[in-house]
């Protein structure tokens, strides 16, 4: 019986262990934290072997194959161990894709691949094909192969993922766009961290297809250096393709194997530039996926967004407070101030993963009347944009924020937490922030 361990008992994990067991591996799950006690209590009522808050080496070092969650580094000592000891190291995502014969959908990029991939999972969902939803985001990818059958998934791939993976292929991959994030996961080089996104492609054929945003810089460089095999299908807003989507004044046309798909932008559900694009990606994979033209426009059109992007919370005395919790690196906080036309209050600041803020500067000067400072250690804020704005606040809790930014904003302004930053100083993760910002406006 082959022996299977994984590491980390979180969802990834669990589902993981429940696919091995249920395919005949002698399954082990080990925690250097603590596994919560959902999962726990599943992994006992399935009589599989867990430990947490430590590793036993003798009870991992002897596996057949590890399955490593997206959260643990490669630097960490038993995974160090693991490598040199010649045991594959994989992600869920390669141990489950042997056991469907599903299509798979990857998505990947560092902003905007929960949207595209939620925009993605709505249209083939409306469109009445038995679709799954996983990989970064809901169920676990290998617990819904080993308990559900569905035809096809949409699956949201982080770069640590993609790193993970040996054979896996899917027959549609999208990469959003490319922008530093995670380089403190890549020796602080950013073509190791592009080379990862790309992963997604590699075990491509001709017969599979790579959507990506013509109008990336390091995506072009790339793809000019580097041979791919799929169909590419490119995206752009500011050029068009005689293959792929593009914007037509205010139009968006997608041409694809000889199939013409138009809409008005306007009546499109998602605002901003960069949801132009998502919904771009979105409509060209329902294009290739044979959905009817009709359904593709009304699910673009009634499409609700994603939690804690650009989610608008509450008008009070008419002031909009907009959650963006979900914008942990400097890109995301980018689309996030693009799309302001009000004079705004800017609640940023969290754990630093290396960002540089000179690209925020032409919008903060434009748009940024205050930034309040929501993090253990904001030094790198305050120097970027001392001189930029009239007013910095500094602020250790969410209550004081808020209620901050409540006193600076004035009738017609917005408050905006775009963090720009991850969560883990004052916060659980991304989602405890954006909530308790949430519950703290509607408590005003």
């Amino acid at each position: 019986m082959k022996r299977l361990v994984v590491l980390g008992g979180g969802e990834s994990g669990v589902g993981t262990a429940l696919l091995g067991q249920k395919k005949g591996y002698d399954v082990f799950v080990s925690d250097f934290g603590a596994i919560k006690q959902n999962y726990k209590d599943v992994l006992t009522q399935y009589k599989i072997a867990w430990e947490d808050n430590q590793h036993t080496e003798a009870l991992i070092l002897n596996a057949d194959v590890v399955m490593k969650s997206p959260g643990i580094p490669d630097k960490a000592p038993i995974v160090k161990k693991l490598v040199e000891k010649k045991i594959p190291v994989i992600s869920e995502i390669e141990f489950a894709y042997p056991y469907t014969d599903a299509v798979t959908i990857g998505i990947t990029g560092s902003n905007g691949k929960t949207t595209t991939t939620m925009l993605t999972y709505h249209l083939l969902k409306e469109g009445g094909l038995n679709v799954g939803l996983g990989g970064n985001i809901g169920k676990s990818f290998a617990w819904q192969v080993a308990e559900e059958n569905y035809d096809c998934y949409v699956l949201e791939l982080s770069s640590f993922q993609l790193d993970g993976i040996v054979h896996y292929k899917p027959h549609i991959a999208i990469i959003t766009n490319i922008s530093p994030d995670h380089l403190d996961r890549y020796d602080y080089n950013y073509d190791k961290y592009i080379a990862s996104k790309f992963r997604i492609t590699m075990n491509q054929n001709e017969g599979d297809y790579l959507i990506y945003d013509s109008d990336d810089v390091a995506m072009n460089n790339w793809l000019n250096n580097n041979k791919i095999k799929a169909k590419p299908i490119p995206f752009s807003i500011t050029k068009s393709n005689k293959e792929g989507a593009y914007l037509n004044d205010k139009t968006m046309e997608i041409n694809i194997n000889q199939e013409e798909f138009m809409m008005e932008t306007a009546q499109i559900a998602l605002e901003g530039k960069h949801n132009l694009k998502n919904a771009m990606a979105a409509a060209s994979v329902a294009q290739l996926m044979r959905i009817r033209k009709q359904t593709i426009r009304e699910s673009l059109s009634n499409f609700q967004g994603v939690e804690h992007r650009l989610e608008k919370v509450l008008k009070i005395q008419n002031v909009q407070y907009i959650n963006d919790s979900k914008a942990t690196n400097v890109n995301a906080t980018y689309f996030a101030l693009e799309s302001m036309t009000t004079p705004t209050v800017w609640i940023v600041g969290g754990v630093d993963k290396g960002n540089d803020y000179t690209e925020l500067m032409a919008l903060v000067h434009e748009k940024v009347k205050a930034i309040i400072c929501l993090g253990v250690d904001n030094k790198k804020i305050i120097d970027a944009f001392v001189n930029v704005v009239d007013m910095m606040v500094e602020v250790d809790n969410m209550f004081d924020a808020v209620n901050t930014a409540k006193h600076i904003a004035e009738k017609g302004d917005t408050v905006l937490l775009s963090p720009a930053c991850a969560s883990f100083d004052l916060f659980e993760n991304y989602e405890d922030r954006g909530r308790q910002f949430k519950d703290v406006v509607r408590n005003l």
